[in-house]
């Protein structure tokens, strides 16, 4: 939790030093006392963000350093408040205010009320330095306490340093001619020779051994340059290449037998002083001349990487001596073909030990043995190992031990509900296999059970004798990853005998060799860095190749970096509700056959298992757990449900889940300090529920998680953020047993998964960020926090809600029924009022919310339906910046909306019955109803309403801020006015349009022509309209960067510009008609989405074919996701050719019991996962359905209802 405790911190002071900043700059009528305390109150800030950058997890520990954290946050928090108070809030020119007499000014001026505040800040801002000092927190050097500096306890070895210990004196005993640095450094074959020295238990010692080699008269002459450089922290390029270069001169003298010239060395510093010309000249030297350079203390491989960019390899066998107490920073500065070898002991854990590169040992290592030497008991020659000349049959070939744990496996385990993952992965090999593949990637968060899911496969593999592999390998990342001793572990599990049998001596030369020559299929498993892949890939990975590499991992990022494409990534997800239920009544009953957990339907064991998040690992420890206790069974699960991650974490019952636990620390350890406050957000909403992407970002951006940078802003910030999550599985996608798009991160919705939320709950209560008011509260004082959540189960007991301390809210989300008091004048600091879905809302509580909720950045009343107009006083939320209306019965904007300059998200809409829609019947069939709405069509994958725009007022063109704006009606006498207005706001990046007719079409059309930012447009047609947008005016330019394109509305044809949209990504369309010459020309659009709604098929037909030349052409190469809804009968044929990426198909009929739905060549989309039909109970077609489906290779899933 340390970390947590920091990364929040940090967050929390870099906002209030914004704050502090942005008041200096930008407001001169502060009072000059003020501004000093500002510019003070900044000074200090800085100072702490500071200490924070480098607080590390020992120093937090320390509970006084946490205490003066917490203090400094809380601080923070407060600083940011009042800042925001007076700099953004009171704008009115009031100095002659003060005139007045005190009778006629009715109250205190803000600003006057601020001014001893800020003095009272700043008191508390200089008691908080003083604490530090007065506890000396933070020492002069400020890496840790000084309470812990004066501590020095000697540094056990480690385990890995203990293996190369053991390693460096092996090869002691095969190295007898080398003894010494020196016998290194006589190596004259032209490139550059590096050694590490090593000291495993101190610097004791090492000193000494390389000043021996580096002042050995045989040694010196031979080098013409020579420098030793005691590194310091933090690195100075100028100083280390100022010392080199004296050095360089002093030593030549000396060497000369020569006067050191006291005028040259002046000139040498002078020299140091203009660095271009300095560098130019270290340069020159290094480049022309052989040298010896002793680099003393290396801690770090940047250290390395910046100063070997100065000392370049100029074949002409110059030396570098590395020495360092850290055996993996002694063996990277080497390479990977590495040698350790022992020079000196001192006592049993401490040696120094020298790093070199394999065959640098000079002449002294004649008694090395050879690069393969072959015992002469082996059956089998390497030669025939790698597949060349053996009759032998592939299972043969693989060790006894290892047939027979898969046989155990295959006899012993079985996945439950994993039947269409395991399919999948099986498809993904074969697909590997067919185009040339060599590497896929197998990610999931950590327990979702990869690793069982990719073992089951491999040992199936091996059990069945499978001919498609002839061996197999397992092996695990061990960090600090070595690439030898990773090498070794697979080559020991590539074959059956020991390396010293089959007499080798460079294992990742033959690992190559092997996955070169032979067909070998490879698991490489819990890879946590794209740096450990890059270190791996280029010695293990050869092309081309039969062998194929499955890594395992818990990122996405990872894994689509490893893999050789999009399509070679495999993503695990947890179960779903259905499964993990079963999943654990599985294991329950094979432990316990009599157990009363069959069938169960207690509701607190179901919310038991689904805390659990569809995580095999955790579901399987709790059925464990669960499984002996027939008797209190149901008290037992009631215990855990309450106390559920400390159960986990602390029961010794789930020891198990440690090492799911300790990833999970790691991940929070050691996530960016700025998703820290994003991933504890995240606890806002309940368990399960869809949580929109647009949602979660504002929210974000209002907080102050997201702010804008130099390079970014706080939307494409708050978006990366989102990213990042997705690929750290803090939050996931709906589970779907498909992945559309590896790197489509532009998902709709998301939840977080619930053991992911449990325990993020567990962790955040003492940071008293997020509070929930949910069943029977009792009264208490201590109820306090950041973000207050109301959930759907709370009784509503006012009381309860009074006596909660409001005083540092910056966030209120209702879930369920709202109430009147829930608004409070304590509630100063709310930032985000989150109503969406809430029942209740009334007119007179929103003009309450704008009197009482002045500082407001994010306001969300989506949903709430009760609701048909918005007050005038909206426009005195100067600081709104998020606006969100959509599914409400407002149809006006108010004119103060145009007040709001910081406004840069507006989603508004009214909620209409659609003109056509489905309404059920007793019997089973479906009628159509006309209403009056302008469409005639809703899909039935969506909610059967539909969004029409709403009359906003002239003056939207001040609102230059706006990034999202819609859905706009322009039905009206000033809607050619209102585009021209869109046509001026210039950061639009989402617009939703409706009311769009032959009167106002050309101002659309110049409204969005040429738009550089637009990324989402949406439009719908007038009635009786429909061909307004077939043809654009002349000087028409579509917008280039256009994502996502949805028009309804539509004729019989298409606007002739839709082609022109390069990079449409999703393209909806609704239709009256869909002719084929039509939807022809679609075929060449890269969309990833497409979406029809059809109102009529010609002859009810829809081919997916295009014919050129009595031949079939490629067609909607990029779709991935296709659906059509149609309210007539529909014939859908695939050509051989079309559509051959194409994962879900969704179809739907709405037409009533006659309609007929027919499919043919389903078997030809080869990468189809899944296909769902609604609106048809009809036997015939599910039938015909499943033989085509039979009939493909992949076994799509098959859902109708």
């Amino acid at each position: 939790m340390a970390d947590l405790v920091v990364g929040l911190a940090k967050t929390v002071v870099e906002g209030a030093l914004t704050k502090a900043q942005s008041a200096i700059e930008e407001e001169a009528k502060l009072q000059q006392s003020v501004q000093h305390n500002l510019v003070f109150i900044a000074g200090e800030f800085e100072m702490m963000h500071s200490f924070l950058n480098v607080a590390n997890e020992e120093r937090v520990k320390n509970n006084v350093v946490r205490t003066w954290v917490r203090q400094v946050r809380d601080l923070a928090y407060d600083v940011e408040d009042c800042i925001e108070f007076v700099i953004h809030l009171d704008k009115k020119p009031s100095w002659w205010w003060r005139l007045l007499p005190r009778c006629l000014a009715a109250s205190a001026l803000p600003l006057d009320e601020v001014v001893s505040e800020i003095e009272q800040l700043k008191a508390r801002v200089e008691d908080v330095s003083r604490r530090n000092s007065r506890y000396s927190l933070i020492s002069d050097s400020g890496s840790k306490p000084i309470m812990q500096q004066q501590m020095a306890p000697g540094a056990a070895i480690g385990t890995i340093a203990l293996d190369m210990l053991v390693e460096a004196r092996d090869t002691v005993k095969k190295l007898q001619g080398l003894g010494d640095l020196a016998q290194l450094l006589t190596k004259e074959e032209g490139d550059l020779g590096v050694i590490s020295v090593w000291g495993t238990g101190s610097d004791l010692g090492m000193t000494s051994i390389i000043r021996k080699a580096y002042q050995d008269p045989e040694i010196c002459p031979k080098f013409e340059c020579r420098g030793w450089v005691k590194l310091t922290h933090p690195f100075n390029l100028q100083e280390f290449l100022r010392s080199l270069v004296v050095q360089f001169y002093t030593n030549s003298c000396l060497q000369e037998g020569s006067i050191v010239n006291v005028e040259e060395l002046k000139r040498i510093e002078v020299m140091a002083t203009m660095e271009g010309g300095f560098i130019e000249a270290f340069m020159n030297k290094v480049n022309e001349k052989r040298y010896l350079i002793v680099l003393e203390n290396l801690s770090t491989m940047g250290d390395w990487d910046t100063i070997r960019t100065y000392l370049p390899d100029s074949k002409n066998s110059s030396w570098i001596i590395v020495s360092t107490q850290q055996c993996e920073i002694a063996s990277l500065c080497i390479g990977h073909s590495y040698q350790v070898m022992e020079l000196k002991q001192y006592s049993a854990e401490h040696s120094i030990c020298v790093f070199f590169k394999e065959g640098s040992q000079g002449h002294g290592g004649k008694s090395m043995e050879s690069d393969r030497v072959l015992d002469n008991s082996n059956e089998i020659s390497m030669q025939d190992e790698a597949g060349h000349g053996t009759s032998l049959p592939p299972c043969y070939r693989i060790s006894t031990s290892k047939r027979e744990n898969a046989r155990d496996w295959v006899d012993n385990f079985h996945l439950v509900e994993r039947k269409s993952e395991m399919n999948q992965l099986c498809n993904h090999i074969a697909n590997a296999r067919v185009y040339g593949l060599q590497v896929l990637s197998v990610w999931g968060i950590a327990g979702v059970g990869k690793s069982a899911l990719v073992r089951n496969m491999y040992y199936e593999k091996i059990h069945r004798s499978d001919p498609v592999f002839d061996k197999y390998g397992w092996v695990d990342v061990i960090r600090p990853l070595n690439l030898r001793d990773f090498s070794r572990s697979l080559f020991l599990d590539l074959h059956s005998e020991p390396l010293p049998t089959l007499g080798i001596k460079d294992p990742t030369q033959e690992c190559c060799a092997i996955l070169k020559d032979s067909r070998c299929l490879v698991v490489i498993d819990d890879l946590q860095s794209i740096e450990e892949w890059d270190l791996i890939q280029p010695a293990l990975v050869s092309r081309p190749s039969q062998s194929i590499i499955i890594v395992i991992t818990t990122e996405a990022s990872i894994a689509s970096h490893c893999a050789d494409n999009e399509g070679a990534v495999f993503n695990v997800k947890g179960l779903e509700d259905k499964a993990a239920f079963k999943l654990f009544e599985t294991q329950v009953l094979s432990k316990e056959p009599s157990s009363p957990i069959k069938d169960s339907k207690d509701a607190e064991l179901q919310e038991l298992i689904l805390k659990c998040g569809g995580l095999p690992k955790v579901i399987v420890a709790v059925a464990d757990f669960l499984a002996p206790k027939t008797v209190n069974l149901m008290d037992s699960a009631s215990s855990l449900n309450v106390k559920f991650m400390q159960g986990l974490e602390s029961s010794p019952e789930f020891a198990c889940l440690q090492a799911l636990f300790g990833w999970m620390n790691y991940y929070f350890r050691t996530c960016p300090d700025f998703l820290k406050p994003c991933i504890f957000y995240l606890a806002i909403f309940p368990r399960d529920h869809s949580i929109r992407r647009r949602r979660l970002v504002r929210r974000w951006i209002a907080e102050g998680y997201s702010r804008d940078t130099g390079k970014s802003s706080a939307e494409e910030r708050g978006e990366w953020f989102f990213c990042r999550l997705l690929d750290l599985s803090i939050i996931m996608q709906k589970p779907y047993p498909f992945t559309t798009v590896l790197n489509d991160r532009r998902t709709v919705s998301c939840q977080v998964n619930s053991f992911v939320r449990e325990y993020i709950i567990s962790r955040q209560m003492e940071e008293n960020l997020v509070f929930e008011l949910g069943g029977s509260c009792t009264l208490t004082t201590q109820r306090t926090g950041r973000h207050l959540i109301i959930l759907k189960s709370w009784d509503r007991d006012r009381i309860v809600f009074e006596s909660i301390d409001f005083s540092r809210l910056r966030s209120l989300t209702v879930f369920g029924e709202w109430r009147s008091f829930f608004v409070s004048d304590r509630m100063r600091l709310l930032r985000v009022l989150d109503l969406e879905d809430a029942s209740g809302v009334k007119y007179e509580d929103l003009k309450r919310m704008m009197k009482l909720l002045s500082r407001l950045k994010y306001l969300s009343l989506r949903g709430c339906t009760e609701i048909f107009l918005l007050p005038n006083s909206l426009g005195d939320l100067t600081q709104l910046e998020t606006l969100d209306v959509r599914h409400t019965s407002i149809a006006t904007m108010p004119q103060t909306i145009t007040k709001l300059k910081k406004l840069q998200y507006i989603r508004a809409s009214t909620t209409k019955p659609t003109e056509e829609q489905p309404i059920p019947h007793t019997a089973g069939t479906v009628e159509l109803t006309t209403h009056t709405s302008v469409s005639w069509l809703s899909s039935v994958f969506s909610r059967h309403r539909q969004l029409e725009g709403v009359e906003v007022p002239t003056g939207m063109e001040k609102m230059a801020a706006l990034h999202t704006l819609g859905v706009v009606s322009v039905d009206s006498s000033r809607g050619s006015t209102i585009l021209g207005e869109v046509r001026k706001l210039t950061q639009l990046h989402k617009f939703g349009v409706s009311g769009i007719s032959r009167n106002n079409s050309k101002f659309f059309c110049l409204a969005i022509s040429g738009h550089a930012h637009l990324e989402s447009l949406s439009v719908r047609l007038k009635k009786d309209n429909q061909d307004c947008l077939n043809v654009a005016p002349p000087d028409y330019l579509p917008p280039k960067n256009l994502q996502s394109f949805k028009l309804y509305g539509l004729g019989d044809k298409l606007p002739e510009w839709i082609n022109q949209l390069d990079n449409l990504r999703k393209l909806v369309l609704e239709m009256t008609v869909l002719p084929e010459n039509t939807i022809s020309s679609l075929r060449d659009l890269k969309v990833c989405i497409l979406r029809l709604c059809i109102k009529q098929l010609p002859g009810g037909k829809l081919n997916f074919c295009v014919m050129l030349n009595g031949a079939q052409l490629r067609c909607f190469e990029t779709v991935k996701v296709l659906e059509i809804s149609c309210c007539s009968s529909m014939d859908v044929t695939f050509g051989s050719q079309a559509l051959q990426n194409l994962e879900l198909l969704k179809a739907s009929c709405c037409s009533g019991s006659g309609s007929v739905m027919k499919f043919s060549g389903i078997e030809h989309l080869s990468e189809l996962k899944e296909v769902q039909i609604k609106g048809s109970n009809d036997g015939t077609l599910k039938k015909d359905v499943e033989g085509q489906i039979s009939r493909h290779q992949k076994n799509p899933v098959l859902k109708m209802e």
